[in-house]
């Protein structure tokens, strides 16, 4: 990793052959050339390998069993050999000045070793506007990547010794990955903005894993019990408090619906809740 200007680019893919050669296609199509791409198949049994093939001679191709998309960017990372890394999902493709655009920028603020640009959306062929809790920010934006992801896999590029502090993607967690590793990553980086539309991001589809698993905020308030033990100021703490019991608190009104089953979250809801409550006092009686 001498060269400051090479990009690993990390394409994770999982029975996306419909859509993996767009987004081959989309990197190999940059106008920035300093380069390596990275294609990983965790398992695919549809025709991927037929799309590898036609572009074998311009990509470096790894195969695993299935694993999980955390685990498959894992495997892309411990593979890349660039100063720099930007993540592609198979299903999302960039526009050709993608690159080129970040690296100037990152040029233009030499702070910054994490930064992303603006997405287009695009859900079941038609464009769609973000909504306001979807928007992006730039600088120490810890509190705002509380409530959900806001920082897009496929439109950010980091630094690698940004994930040689703050560690990869938690492989434990089947969705959510990306939220965890950008609360991590925010609480000790400012992650920038170019905000220029360069990736375009489609959705819809059924093998999304968004749409697999019910209640994202489950393994949100996971990776948020995570970033609890880190070392955190008093106001990140109560932020992280406050968020966990929101979660929870929809979490265990949803689960009353179902009043065959434990109520899980409405225990953890009083424990969160009680644990608040004593670091607030905690607070109130130290010496100013």
């Amino acid at each position: 990793m001498d060269d400051p200007g090479k990009i690993s680019v990390i394409i994770p893919t999982y029975n996306r052959e419909a859509s993996l050669g767009r987004a081959i296609e989309s990197v190999l199509n940059q106008t920035y050339r300093n380069f390596e791409l990275i294609v990983i198949d965790d398992g695919s049994t549809d025709d991927t390998s037929r799309i590898i093939r036609k572009h074998k001679k311009r990509i470096r191709y790894y195969s695993q069993l299935h694993s999980g998309v955390s685990s498959a960017r894992n495997l892309g990372l411990e593979k890349s050999e660039g100063t720099w890394v930007a993540f592609l999902d198979s299903d999302d493709y960039w526009l050709p000045q993608k690159l080129a655009r970040q690296m100037e920028c990152l040029a233009e603020n030499p702070q910054w070793l994490v930064m992303q640009t603006d997405e287009k959306w695009i859900r079941r062929g038609v464009v769609v506007n973000p909504m306001k809790k979807h928007r992006k920010y730039s600088g120490w934006i810890f509190p705002q990547c509380l409530p959900l992801c806001i920082v897009s896999p496929s439109a950010v590029i980091v630094h690698q010794k940004v994930f040689n502090d703050v560690g990869v993607f938690d492989a434990s967690l089947p969705v959510c990955e990306d939220y965890d590793l950008w609360l991590r990553i925010a609480l000790k980086y400012e992650i920038g903005l170019l905000p220029e539309k360069l990736i375009v991001k489609t959705g819809g589809h059924a093998d999304q894993l968004s749409r697999k698993y019910w209640g994202m905020d489950r393994y949100r308030v996971l990776a948020l019990e995570k970033i609890l033990q880190a070392d955190l100021t008093p106001q990140q703490t109560e932020l992280v408090l406050d968020e966990i019991i929101k979660k929870l608190t929809i979490l265990s009104a949803g689960r009353t619906k179902h009043p065959e089953l434990p109520n899980i979250y409405a225990d953890k809801l009083a424990k969160y809740q009680l644990k608040r409550e004593a670091f607030l006092a905690d607070q109130k009686n130290r010496p100013q």
